[in-house]
């Protein structure tokens, strides 16, 4: 299956957790992290990811100071939600029904999931279809 041009790779996906967990960082920062052996090999493909990312529109870098610090302009939950879309486009008809359905046959649901999501859904159906909290996955 072709990738979307704004899709990330997992290497990318690595480097872009780092920064949503650290902040922002150096590219010694996230090799340090990512390959702790840091050759120069390592060093030269974590920058070739970052400039990857950054032609994405999905990490900015600050080039004050005398270290360029990178940060990601992405957030997870955005990442999340366009990754599930895409799934939902692609394999469900554009129906979120089979995908839920799936993940909620799966048994693996704490019983916290399932009250959260029984939250969630009385909240949905109290707030009416367009007042749906921005974080319910609504695009």
């Amino acid at each position: 299956m072709a990738r979307s041009p704004e899709d990330v790779t997992d290497a990318e996906l690595a480097v872009l957790q780092e920064l949503w967990e650290r902040g922002p960082c150096t590219v010694r920062a996230i090799v340090e992290t990512l390959y702790p052996e840091g050759t120069a090999a390592q060093v030269a493909t974590v920058q070739t990811l970052l400039t990857r990312l950054e032609k994405k529109a999905f990490v900015r870098r600050d080039r004050q100071g005398p270290v360029q610090q990178f940060f990601a302009t992405i957030q997870r939950e955005e990442l999340i939600g366009r990754r599930v879309q895409d799934i939902v486009e692609q394999l469900c008809d554009g129906s979120m029904t089979p995908l839920l359905t799936h993940l909620v046959q799966a048994d693996r649901l704490s019983p916290q999931d399932r009250q959260a999501l029984r939250q969630l859904i009385d909240q949905l159906d109290s707030d009416g279809p367009n007042d749906a909290p921005a974080s319910a996955g609504s695009h």
